[in-house]
């Protein structure tokens, strides 16, 4: 294992560990067992090196959560959503400093624009991550492509960043499975009433995502 993979490894124990906040230069040095000059040679500063540990992280979180969502082949799209939620959820709160991380270093981003790009183009993976999941839920021959799937795929990030917040915040308060699916139910039929029919209940996939 190279500099740059000590450097990657020991930056994502310490963002579970101590929070982004909280790492200095010199933490990451010792837990890596590389020197300071390898920071600024394979990253560019440590910000940069915890945002690109933050990246790998995002991207293995959405693997994970993808999965989930699509090992029922018979689910609906919205049962997809509900399911990968749920496990977003229980992750946030099984590793709440690591979620806190992401949140202490999108501040950091807005002060710096090389951070934002590098924010920026985490999203735009994990963007055609979901739009491709999205596609194979809508069927029809929609590809990953179509604007529409790049636009729910949005929508789709963009709840599990809020929910994220709200559990962050308040644990003990964020919707349960059975919230979610009965608050979107009635989303659908009053936006849709022509659709609307008998009521249907949603299975819940299990949601264990490995640490």
């Amino acid at each position: 294992m190279g500099h740059r993979e000590q450097l990657l490894a020991a930056a994502r124990q310490l963002l579970q560990d101590k929070g982004y906040a909280r790492i200095t230069t010199r933490d990451l040095v010792a837990a890596s067992n590389t020197n300071l000059a390898s920071i600024g040679y394979h990253f560019g500063s440590k910000a940069e090196l915890l945002n690109e540990a933050i990246g790998l992280i995002l991207a293995e979180w959405t693997e994970q959560l993808a999965e989930i969502a699509m090992a029922d082949p018979s689910a609906s799209p919205i049962e997809r959503g509900v399911s990968a939620w749920t496990a977003m959820l229980e992750q946030v709160r099984r590793r709440r400093t690591m979620s806190l991380s992401f949140t202490e270093a999108l501040a950091q981003a807005e002060r710096s624009p090389r951070l934002r790009e590098q924010f920026a183009e985490h999203y735009r993976r994990c963007r055609a991550q979901v739009s491709a999941l999205v596609a194979v839920s809508l069927g029809a021959g929609i590809a990953a492509e179509d604007p529409r799937c790049s636009a729910i795929a949005s929508f789709v990030i963009a709840a599990c960043d809020g929910f994220a917040v709200q559990c962050l915040l308040d644990p003990d308060d964020a919707p349960a499975p059975d919230q979610l699916r009965a608050g979107l139910a009635a989303l659908f039929a009053a936006s849709f009433p022509q659709l609307a029919g008998p009521p249907v209940s949603l299975p819940i996939t299990p949601s264990g995502i490995g640490s």
